[in-house]
């Protein structure tokens, strides 16, 4: 005889129906009562949450741990590099620049000059950045200059513009330093992301409820099951679209779905446009200063942080960037005459294609600058809120254990793929076909669990009918 005792918990947190071996794909309609529209497809997605939630929530813990830690690298930096980085704001004038570039070179002659970024407040150092011999791409050694003495602080070596602590944290929560296969990881987590929220979004707006104010605040219940539903589906509702925008940001410059966004912008000419790539005439005369980059720059109406970049060799021009990372967001771009000082190029951000500016803001507000301390705060909250989230799920699963021992059960059989009618279930393999090739990691990973759960389900059915 079966208990109550022994029976498994209703989403509700209440003894359901006797646990048994379950040979249907669906679960039985009452009689005289009509299946709720949509509900095949409503099987399937619940489906596919359950497993999605057991399996990608460790990948996605990982990297809102790694991301908190990330996002707050430019407070750490001037931890760890306070003596590099900051300095005592002076009330006279500063050196001229390039005094503060001559200070740094003597201190390492011999060694190019690649770049130049002017104190970008009161309180910074310049940076000179040089590219030892033997140094490999994207390796240069940053040498930071008091811009009220020219006296130089000290040198970092970065790698792609990046002090060692930050490069190490972003390569951490990039592919926790496994190479490709760690770059897998983190693309197969992010790649998940929407479909757990948008597949729970779907679940929590189609469950029927008494208020429409249960979908955004948890209902009051009593302590158990139901409670967690509630706050678990509530709190989806808030995260759901800014999550979204994260795993599509970060997705950007992911290995596979990146390629695959950077073919989607290049056939629809919305890629970030680059300057000129042609030849400048040879000139006469000795070479632009930097202090000289800079004046003309400013002159064309740049502001905010700049990054100077003399030429790489004949031919090419001086190079000024505006680098602003917060709003308002400044990305002009100049090319100097190497010899005059003249403008020969602009190109400003306004002109971007819509898509390329979106994309430049979308990284920067996935990256935690776009609004500086508000937006570090804004990512460690949705992390913080995408950890419990996980925590709920991972508790809910546990209380629908059959109380008699073994796994806790999943929603819905298996096999849900066999009992779906064929047009839902074109409209399914079509959106499988089309993930897969704007989301491959994502495409391959859900074709495999289906194609797994039909056959798993096949099985046991099979095997009830022998036995029968």
């Amino acid at each position: 005889m079966t208990t109550t005792s022994d029976r498994p918990l209703s989403a509700a947190g209440e003894p359901g129906p006797p646990a048994g071996p379950s040979t249907t794909t669906a679960p039985p309609t009452a009689p005289g009562r009509q299946p709720r529209s949509g509900e095949p497809l409503r099987r399937l997605v619940r489906r596919v949450h359950f497993y999605a939630g057991v399996l990608v929530a460790p990948f996605l813990a990982v990297l809102c741990l790694t991301g908190m830690a990330y996002v707050f690298t430019p407070q750490l930096n001037d931890v760890l590099h306070a003596d590099e980085l900051l300095v005592t704001p002076q009330s006279g004038p500063v050196r001229p620049l390039d005094d503060q570039v001559a200070a740094a070179r003597a201190a390492h002659p011999g060694v190019p000059l690649s770049a130049v970024e002017p104190a970008a407040a009161a309180d910074r150092t310049t940076a000179v950045l040089l590219t030892p011999p033997g140094a490999a791409e994207g390796e240069t050694l940053a040498v930071y200059v008091d811009p009220y003495t020219a006296s130089v602080t000290g040198g970092l070596p970065l790698q792609d513009g990046e002090p060692p602590v930050q490069h190490w944290l972003r390569t951490f929560h990039g592919d926790l330093h496994l190479g490709p296969i760690g770059a897998v990881y983190s693309e197969f987590a992010a790649s998940w992301l929407p479909v757990l929220f948008v597949g729970g979004l779907v679940l929590w707006v189609g469950k029927r409820r008494r208020r429409r104010r249960d979908l955004v605040v948890p209902a009051a219940t009593r302590p158990g099951r139901g409670r967690i539903v509630n706050w678990h589906g509530s709190v989806g509702i808030w995260l759901t679209v800014a999550l979204v925008f994260i795993s599509l940001t970060g997705l950007t410059w992911s290995t596979f779905a990146g390629q695959r966004f950077q073919a989607v912008l290049t056939g629809l000419d919305a890629r970030t446009p680059q300057m000129s790539a042609e030849p400048l005439p040879d000139g006469d005369g000795a070479q632009i200063s930097v202090g000289t980059a800079e004046a003309a720059g400013r002159a064309a109406g740049l502001t905010g942080p700049l990054t100077l970049t003399p030429p790489a060799g004949a031919g090419e021009p001086y190079l000024v960037a505006e680098t602003s990372a917060t709003v308002p967001l400044h990305r002009d771009k100049l090319a100097l005459d190497p010899h005059t000082g003249d403008v020969v190029e602009s190109l400003a951000f306004a002109d971007y294609p819509l898509l390329a500016q979106l994309t430049t803001i979308g990284i920067l507000a996935h990256t935690g600058t776009l609004f500086g301390l508000a937006n570090q705060l804004a990512m460690t909250a949705m992390a913080l809120g995408v950890l419990a989230m996980g925590f709920w799920g991972y508790r809910m699963w546990w209380l629908r254990r059959p109380t008699r021992g073994g796994p806790p059960r999943p929603l819905e059989a298996r096999g849900v793929l066999r009992s779906t009618p064929q047009p839902v279930l074109f409209g399914v393999v079509l959106g499988v076909v089309l993930t897969a090739w704007l989301l491959p990691i994502l495409g391959v990973s859900l074709a495999l669990f289906l194609a797994a759960d039909t056959a798993v389900g096949a099985r046991r059915r099979r095997r009830a009918g022998a036995a029968a």
